[in-house]
């Protein structure tokens, strides 16, 4: 089932899909995404850049 989950950058609502959610499962991560994919985006790009 679909989570709606809150993003801990921006405060707005996303949906975990269950497809996601199988993702997470598969590669062992225990807890569900505290950021949008937007603002999972943006972090990556700024991780990326030093």
């Amino acid at each position: 089932m679909d989570k709606t989950l809150i993003c801990v950058d921006c405060g707005n609502e996303f949906i975990f899909t269950e497809g996601e959610q199988e993702f997470y499962k598969e590669k062992g991560f225990e807890n569900e995404p505290k950021r949008c994919p937007d603002c999972r985006r943006a972090k990556k790009q700024q991780n990326n850049r030093r």
